[in-house]
């Protein structure tokens, strides 16, 4: 129950999607989600999953919450965040309430569920002990549609750049954990030769950094094509403060980019194969050092390992979790 869109609230519309292939499924979302614009989590959602719009005051979220479910009487109930993880934690039910930690374990969100899902393994050591044997790490996934034809060279030309030229970019929230404000200084001090530097997205920041950063550093803002800027960088950056995960990590490497990054949990979990050290978080000195060097090395694209992140074995592994839940509580999925 957030209103924007982006890692987590995708990762919530793809599983939806996917489990509605076996089973009925239902999508508890703000009122202002179930809108027909491209950006609203309403356009991304499979037909076969019902949508449900939760109205009104915000406060009042967690009870409208608690009385549609009563309606609809799950035999698993999935949360996504704080409003509705706290919901579930006070739902009296039969039913399985399990929570996905997208960032990290907060009892007053989290102690009251029956099960969690840890995206990455380094999640599951901050649990509390009574919580480790009802709780998984199963990885996030990716499976983004490929480029479009010739969209490399559509948004380079829109630019003004030449096939020489060296493409930095980063695609994201613009918001203080991402680190936006370190790559703008960083970028600016690596001067690089025949390099720009692309921020895609938009955020509640966008607006300061849009005055902070100089005319000649591209900030599209939000974006519903993010594969074809992503054909379109020669390097992809994360200067991220925190990244649990990193789910455009994904969905850079499904596009072969070298990837600089921060060393954030989640660049630690997926970095083997980034092709660059990580850097040192929130320095402009060890970013624009690694910048210099990447922009004199010029890393071409590579193929990286995305077997075990595979989006129909990863939710089938949140089924069998499901299930295996269930049976602790001597229940099973309809």
């Amino acid at each position: 129950m957030t209103q924007h869109f982006a890692g987590s609230e995708r990762y919530a519309v793809e599983l939806a999607n996917a489990q509605s292939r076996r089973h009925e499924v239902c999508m508890l979302m703000p009122a202002s989600e179930a809108s027909s614009g491209t950006s609203a989590w309403a356009f991304r959602l499979d037909p076969a999953v019902k949508q449900v719009p939760i109205g009104g005051w915000k406060l009042s979220w967690p009870g409208r919450i608690r009385r549609e479910l009563d309606r609809w009487g799950p035999d698993v109930a999935h949360a996504h965040l704080s409003v509705a993880c706290k919901a579930l934690g006070a739902w009296r039910s039969a039913a399985l309430r399990v929570a996905t930690l997208h960032i990290a374990y907060k009892p007053q969100q989290h102690q009251q569920l029956d099960a969690l899902i840890a995206i990455a393994p380094w999640q599951l050591q901050t649990l509390p002990a009574a919580m480790v044997s009802t709780s998984a790490a199963i990885a996030n996934w990716s499976a983004p549609p490929p480029s479009q034809a010739g969209a490399r060279q559509r948004l380079r030309s829109s630019l003004g750049l030449q096939d020489s030229d060296w493409l930095v970019g980063t695609l994201g929230r613009a918001e203080r954990s991402k680190g936006w404000d370190v790559l703008i200084d960083a970028f600016a001090q690596a001067a690089v030769p025949n390099s720009r530097l692309v921020l895609v997205g938009g955020g509640k920041d966008w607006s300061r950094l849009r005055k902070k950063a100089p005319p000649t550093v591209v900030m599209p803002g939000f974006t519903d094509e993010p594969q074809n800027w992503l054909a379109a960088f020669d390097l992809f950056v994360s200067a991220a403060r925190s990244e649990p995960f990193g789910l455009v990590f994904l969905e850079a490497m499904h596009e072969q980019l070298p990837i600089l990054a921060t060393a954030t949990e989640g660049a630690k979990f997926l970095g083997e194969s980034f092709g660059l050290p990580l850097v040192t978080i929130d320095s402009v000195a060890s970013l624009s050092e690694s910048l210099r060097q990447a922009g004199s090395l010029r890393p071409p694209r590579r193929q990286h390992p995305l077997d075990r992140f595979n989006a129909q074995q990863q939710t089938a592994r949140i089924e069998a979790f499901y299930k295996e839940q269930l049976a602790v509580k001597g229940r099973s999925i309809k």
